[in-house]
């Protein structure tokens, strides 16, 4: 396995269209505190605007995602950006309007380009071949750490050196670019497969649900991010480390997912999706508890490069597992249903760590985060472990055909170590 086949003029194009719609995501809740940071109550009215922006991206992404279909794949992908660059340019024009009125902008930016994520994850499985899923996944999850390894410095050098408003409107001038660059992408996914599924087989809210461990999983793997980052401050502080250092300790620990997904994406791995999604998690929990533990800065950033190398590895695991769960005519809606779980595992975590702050420490906050982590990478193993179970009685019972997530697939590798069958048809790596 090698990325030969990800490497190509169209990966290059839909890169840069990716990056265009997904740096303003990453940009997104630091910009709105700075932009209104000097203002009475700047920081708190930064936090409500950013809770805005993410309010949004959890409503509209499996909302919008749901509505997405094949064949207009490009026209509305290309609408909900357009939708969100008017958010940005709003928020980065009228900077000075009323908390409600950026609160508006903040809510509409989050929420109009949300399906886009899921909608490009798709179309970029449409520009490789089969056997070269897992590296294309591996190559989104390298892009995406750079964006986010990138993105605080743009925002916090832009807002500071020249204006507060700029980084909302270059997330304006990206996100514009990305609905450029969905006109040189193909105009839909699934090909023949997409029509002939559209009429039949399950509603598609009852495929989506029949996912649901593989989303609790993803959450729970992007929750151990989260309390990573909104913790991390409080955390240095209590070991007497400088504040200053929490933004060089997030950009090693983004470094390392990049690192992370290109490791996974070299070869094959032996063992079951759901298996390795759970010796991922669970190494990804013991590096953010030891980082909670540790004293040293040194120590405290080897722990989180090593997590965020293992996290990524562990939402591959996700993106894969839901490419066998679902039809092809349901994956850029599991996507987007997948991105509003993660942000939802994101929010209850720094949540939880947020209110034991005030009445414990931050290692003891960070470890209480864990502890909710591995609850739900437990929750979400043992559903998938349920359906495999399910799906193994249905083969026994009629002749070979299973049902996944209430779609119906083809006989299923036990091995766990050859290609399972989705219900879509195409073969992806790892077992069920």
């Amino acid at each position: 396995m090698t990325y030969r086949d990800v490497v190509s003029r169209r990966v290059l194009t839909w890169a840069c269209t990716a990056i265009g719609a997904r740096m303003p995501v990453a940009m997104a809740p630091l910009a709105l505190v700075f932009l209104v940071r000097e203002r009475p109550g700047g920081y708190s009215l930064g936090a409500v605007l950013a809770a805005a922006y993410v309010l949004g991206e959890i409503g509209g992404a499996p909302v919008l995602g749901m509505r997405l279909r094949p064949e207009r794949a490009r026209v509305e992908l290309a609408v909900g950006l357009a939708v969100g660059t008017v958010g940005f340019l709003g928020l980065g024009l009228f900077s000075g309007a009323h908390p409600v009125v950026l609160a508006g902008f903040a809510f509409v930016a989050g929420g109009a380009p949300a399906a886009a994520t899921g909608g490009l994850r798709t179309l970029l499985s449409e520009l490789v071949p089969a056997r070269s899923v897992a590296q294309a996944l591996s190559v989104e999850s390298i892009l995406t750490a750079g964006v986010w390894a990138v993105s605080p410095a743009a925002v916090a050098g832009l807002a500071l050196g020249v204006a507060p408003r700029v980084p909302l409107l270059l997330a304006a001038g990206l996100m514009a670019w990305s609905v450029a660059g969905l006109w040189l992408l193909p105009a839909r996914w699934g090909g023949g497969e997409a029509d002939a599924a559209g009429g039949d087989g399950p509603p598609l809210l009852r495929v989506l649900v029949g996912a649901w461990p593989v989303y609790v999983v993803g959450a729970a793997s992007l929750a151990l991010l989260g309390l990573s980052e909104l913790v991390l401050p409080a955390l240095l502080e209590q070991r007497g480390i400088g504040v200053g250092w929490s933004g060089p300790l997030l950009t090693g620990m983004a470094v390392g997912g990049g690192l992370g997904a290109f490791v996974y994406g070299l070869r094959g791995w032996p063992g079951l999706l759901r298996t390795r999604s759970v010796v991922l998690m669970a190494g990804t929990s013991v590096c953010v508890a030891l980082a909670a533990v540790i004293s040293a800065a040194v120590g405290i950033a080897v722990a989180l490069v090593m997590g965020g190398t293992l996290q990524a590895g562990a939402m591959l695991t996700r993106n894969l597992s839901l490419r066998e769960v679902l039809p092809t005519r349901a994956l850029a809606a599991g996507y987007s249903v997948m991105y509003a779980a993660s942000g939802v595992g994101y929010a209850a975590t720094g949540s939880l760590a947020g209110a034991l702050l005030k009445v414990a420490a931050p290692s003891t906050a960070i470890l209480a985060g864990v502890g909710l982590t591995v609850a739900m990478t437990g929750v979400g193993w043992w559903g998938e472990v349920r359906r495999a179970a399910r799906a193994e009685c249905l083969a026994e019972g009629g002749g070979g055909a299973v049902v996944l997530g209430g779609v119906g697939a083809g006989p299923v590798d036990e091995s766990g170590g050859g290609a399972g069958v989705r219900g879509g048809g195409g073969g992806a790596e790892g077992g069920v």
